[in-house]
C-alpha cells in the first residue's frame, strides 16, 4: 500500500513540474513580438469608481501596430452595461462607450510580456457627461503559442470635462480587463 502511495506522489511531482515547465520556459522567439506585426484583442472588463461602491461589466476589442518589437500603438472600443445604482438616464441603467487610442511600451520575457503605457480617449453614451479622458495603464501578456496570447490589463482614467471637481485625478475610474489576442 505505501508503494503504491509513493508511486503515486511520483507521478503528481512529475505533472507539477510539468506545468510549471510550460509556464516558466522561454518562448519560442517566433512567439515575441516583431516591428510590423499587428494584433487584435477581444476581452471582457469591468469597472467600479474610486470608492469601490458598484460595479458594472462590458466587452472590448482593440487593434494595434507595432513600431519597434516594443513600442505598439492601438486603437480599443469598450462597451459597459450596468443596471446598479441610478444610472445617468434615471431609470437605474446605462450604457457606457468609450474610444481609445494606447501608446504602450512592452517587456520582452519570452512567453511573458509586461507592458505599461498611457492612453486617451473619449467617454459617451447614457451614463452621465460624455468627455475626454486619459491615463496611464498596465498589463500582462502571455503567448500560448507563437500567434495566441491571454492577457490582462489595469487601467486608470480621468475626466476632461468640466463636471469634475478642482481635482479631475481623483473623479477618475479603474478599469479591468482579461482576454485573448492573436499576433498576426
Amino acid at each position: 500500500m505505501l508503494c503504491g502511495l509513493g508511486s503515486m506522489l511520483r507521478v503528481r511531482s512529475l505533472w507539477a513540474f510539468a506545468l510549471a515547465a510550460m509556464l516558466f520556459v522561454p518562448a519560442i522567439a517566433n512567439a515575441q513580438f516583431k516591428t510590423g506585426d499587428w494584433e487584435l484583442t477581444l476581452g471582457a472588463t469591468a469597472a467600479n469608481g474610486p470608492n469601490f461602491d458598484g460595479v458594472s461589466g462590458g466587452g472590448t476589442g482593440s487593434v494595434g501596430y507595432f513600431f519597434t518589437p516594443s513600442l505598439e500603438l492601438g486603437f480599443r472600443q469598450g462597451v459597459q452595461y450596468s443596471d446598479i445604482g441610478a444610472g445617468g438616464n434615471g431609470n437605474g441603467s446605462s450604457l457606457r462607450l468609450e474610444s481609445d487610442v494606447p501608446l504602450d511600451y512592452h517587456f520582452d520575457l519570452g512567453r511573458w510580456q509586461p507592458f505599461v503605457g498611457v492612453n486617451i480617449g473619449y467617454i459617451y453614451g447614457d451614463f452621465g457627461h460624455n468627455t475626454f479622458e486619459a491615463g496611464p495603464e498596465a498589463g500582462v501578456k502571455w503567448f500560448a503559442n507563437d500567434t495566441t496570447f491571454l492577457y490582462g490589463i489595469v487601467d486608470y482614467e480621468f475626466p476632461f470635462d468640466k463636471h469634475s471637481n478642482d481635482n479631475a485625478f481623483s473623479d477618475g475610474i479603474f478599469n479591468y480587463g482579461i482576454g485573448v489576442g492573436f499576433r498576426f
